[in-house]
């Protein structure tokens, strides 16, 4: 049924549910792989140079937001080994998250997105969705979960 499952996170309780929802899938499909995949906003040097605070030793927006997106792929990563996931591949990439996340999916030639409603970006406004897992939803070659 499902080789590939991608489940995109990003550190909010939605994305770590919809990670266990990957598991549990998983668990009935032994065979199925999980990559787990973090998408980061990439900021220019431009960007970053329109900061009005600056501090001397300045990082990179990229540097910093990349190595956080490291630390939150590797903490789903753990989860997912500690509740039984046996094949689990993490990545890492920036860019706009929907496009990312879609492209990905077709590259990797995965069979399932797994998608929470709402990431950390989103407000509290009534929507059900946000706007991630709307346009992942929405254009999407493979199926999506949205947990």
């Amino acid at each position: 049924m499902f080789k590939r499952i991608l489940v995109a996170v990003d550190g909010s309780k939605t994305s770590l549910k919809a990670l266990d929802k990957a598991i549990d899938l998983q668990k009935l499909i032994p065979e199925a792989e999980i990559y787990i995949l973090c998408v980061y906003k990439h900021h220019s040097l431009f960007e970053a140079s329109l900061s009005i605070g600056r501090p001397a030793d300045m990082d990179i927006p990229d540097k910093v937001l990349s190595e956080y997106a490291k630390g939150v792929v590797n903490h789903a990563k753990e989860l997912a080994k500690e509740h039984g996931a046996t094949k689990v591949r993490g990545f890492v990439k920036a860019g706009r998250p929907s496009r990312v996340i879609i492209k990905f999916a077709q590259d990797k030639e995965a069979d399932l997105i797994v998608v929470g409603t709402k990431g950390t970006n989103s407000d509290k406004d009534g929507m059900f969705l946000g706007s991630v897992s709307h346009r992942v939803a929405s254009h999407a070659k493979c199926p999506v979960l949205v947990v």
